[in-house]
């Protein structure tokens, strides 16, 4: 059996659909993006913005998929290489579970 990556339930977080829209149109048209955000996690009193890549793993991270389901539905949303996308799941996870931010659903 497989274990779904799942949201730490305790965190607030938020997204901003109209940020993320923005950040793909600029994305189209060349420009950098790697560092604009469009998730926001608050953590102990912090917030952090979670750039384009980590904000849809985020999103995904519902309890319903494991890192292989959210790695594929992503590199076909990007049309990105599902080895690549793999791995920048596993290290965002890697992070997450690290500073407590997922957790394992072992039944999904």
């Amino acid at each position: 059996m497989t274990a779904a990556l799942e949201r730490n339930p305790k965190l607030v977080w938020r997204d901003e659909p109209e940020v993320r829209e923005e950040i793909l149109r600029a994305q189209e048209r060349g420009e950098e993006v790697e560092d604009r955000g469009w998730v926001i996690v608050i953590d102990g009193g912090t917030m952090h913005e979670l750039n384009l890549l980590a904000g849809e793993i985020w999103c995904l991270a519902d309890g319903t998929r494991d890192a292989a389901a959210i790695a594929a539905e992503l590199a076909q949303r990007y049309d990105a290489p599902p080895g690549d996308i793999q791995a920048d799941v596993e290290t965002f996870a890697a992070d997450c579970f690290a500073r407590g931010w997922f957790r394992l659903r072992e039944e999904f």
